[in-house]
């Protein structure tokens, strides 16, 4: 029973194989004889843009500052993250 299912299997896997590459020779024949693809290249919708950056507060950047004094002098944060994170927060 089981050697019927796998036989069965395999012959159902080469006929889909045979029918999509007989497929694919049709389509190559008609691409040739009438001289245009077959499938139009799609067309993708391009990213959009990001959202302009937005003036920060200057009292908010001074706040933002000093809790990121607070985490690096608590040692959450190493110098080089520091430097990151404030060239970011000057950033904006």
């Amino acid at each position: 029973m089981a050697r019927t299912a796998v036989v069965a299997g395999t012959a159902t896997a080469v006929s889909n194989r045979v029918s999509r590459r007989q497929a694919g020779r049709w389509a190559e024949q008609d691409q040739a004889a009438y001289g245009q693809p077959q499938y139009a290249e799609p067309q993708y919708a391009q990213p959009a843009p990001p959202p302009p950056a937005v003036a920060s507060d200057p009292d908010d950047m001074i706040e933002r500052l000093g809790k990121l004094g607070q985490l690096r002098d608590s040692g959450v944060l190493t110098d080089e993250e520091f430097a990151v994170q404030k060239a970011r927060i000057l950033a904006t």
